[in-house]
């Protein structure tokens, strides 16, 4: 066994978790790069990098690969929880399942992956687990309720996570995004049929805001950029628990915690044109 650090990725096969899989296999990082659907990266046949089916909605399908790993390396240095996707609708038209479906993949997914890596990471009294979160976690916008608050779930995990395994030399980060130009917008919003009806009663901030984030999605920062913050977060030790990128990030985060909540309400609405 030699001393390769052992990375598992989750959300592998786009955006965000496909350039941190690359920049860290380039970097000589052993990474499993897990997928629902793997075989997007096995084309790549990039070295150090291992594609694998990754469900985590499945607790028996984490369990076989995280027993995969440690089979093969006894270990598994770093985690990333990268899978997540964004629910747009108003909380008046949300059905069981989205409200259900949204949790299951953003908050009970990276709890299940967390629960399963950790026994291993506390028996080497080491390890790095990173979530990827969003500025979406501090912030409020409406259409995006079930978003914003798995998003607040994960700050909120994270936060507590960070003193429960510092005994234990586990670093827990947060890394919180603003807009990145990825395939987000195409392939992970999932928009409610009846907030986007023409004859909603909230066409109107529908048709204001809905556009505006696909834009600023679409012409967002690069996905790169948070894979080289992941790789430094990894590699240094005082890296801090939280730290936001990208524009919008950068912008409002700061924003919300100088203003009041009032305030900061009234620039936001100002900002987007709602309200």
């Amino acid at each position: 066994m030699n001393n390769q650090k052992v990375v598992l990725i989750t959300g592998s096969s786009t955006g965000m978790g496909k350039e941190t899989a690359l920049i860290l296999a380039k970097k000589g990082f052993l990474v499993y790069a897990g997928s629902r659907d793997p075989k997007k990266l096995e084309k790549l046949n990039t070295k150090n990098l291992i594609p694998i089916k990754l469900d985590i909605t499945n607790p028996d399908n984490i369990k076989e690969v995280i027993n995969i790993i440690k089979k093969e390396h006894g270990k598994i240095d770093v985690l990333i929880n990268n899978a997540g996707y964004g629910l747009v609708s108003t909380v008046e038209d949300l059905d069981e399942k989205e409200m259900f479906d949204q949790y299951n993949i953003n908050v009970f997914g990276l709890l299940r992956m967390c629960k399963e890596v950790i026994p291993s990471m506390r028996k080497e009294n080491s390890g790095v687990i990173i979530n990827i979160s969003s500025f979406l976690g501090k912030i409020g916008l409406p259409l995006l309720t079930l978003y914003n608050s798995s998003k607040y779930a994960v700050e909120g995990i994270t936060d507590s996570l960070r003193y429960e395994l510092s005994e234990f030399n586990i670093r827990v980060h947060s890394v919180m995004p603003g807009f990145f130009n990825t395939n987000f917008a195409k392939e992970n919003l999932v928009t409610n049929f009846n907030t986007f009806d023409e004859k909603s009663p909230y066409a109107k901030t529908v048709s204001k805001l809905a556009p505006v984030i696909v834009e600023q999605i679409n012409n967002g920062n690069n996905p790169k950029e948070v894979g080289s913050m992941i790789l430094d977060i990894i590699e240094n030790d005082k890296f801090p628990a939280r730290a936001t990128i990208g524009e919008k990030a950068k912008k409002f985060i700061p924003m919300k915690k100088e203003l009041s909540d009032e305030d900061f309400e009234r620039r936001v609405k100002e900002y987007y044109n709602i309200g």
